[in-house]
C-alpha cells in the first residue's frame, strides 16, 4: 500500500505559524497522516500550498529531493 504524502525530507517546523517548512503541516498533522483517510489526506494536500506562503523563511537547506534531482541532472549547487 502506497500513502501518497507531501513530505519532501524537510522536517523543520516554522515557530511562528506551526507549519513544516518543508510541507506544510502541523506537528499533530504529520503524526497523525498515516491514520487519516485517503480524503482527509488529499483535501490537507489542496491547503498546503497555501500554507507554506505564510511560513517566516523557506529552509535554508537543500533537501534530500532536491539534491538528488540535482545530481542526477548533473548541475552544481550555487
Amino acid at each position: 500500500m502506497n500513502i501518497e504524502s507531501p513530505c519532501i525530507l524537510v522536517c523543520s517546523i516554522d515557530i511562528t505559524t506551526g507549519y513544516c517548512f518543508g510541507c506544510g503541516r502541523t506537528r499533530d498533522e504529520i503524526a497523525g497522516w498515516m491514520g487519516y483517510t485517503p480524503e482527509t489526506r488529499r483535501d490537507l494536500m489542496a491547503e498546503l500550498p497555501a500554507r507554506l506562503e505564510t511560513v517566516e523563511r523557506k529552509p535554508r537547506r537543500e533537501t534530500r529531493r532536491t539534491r538528488i534531482a540535482r545530481e542526477r541532472s548533473g548541475v552544481q549547487p550555487e
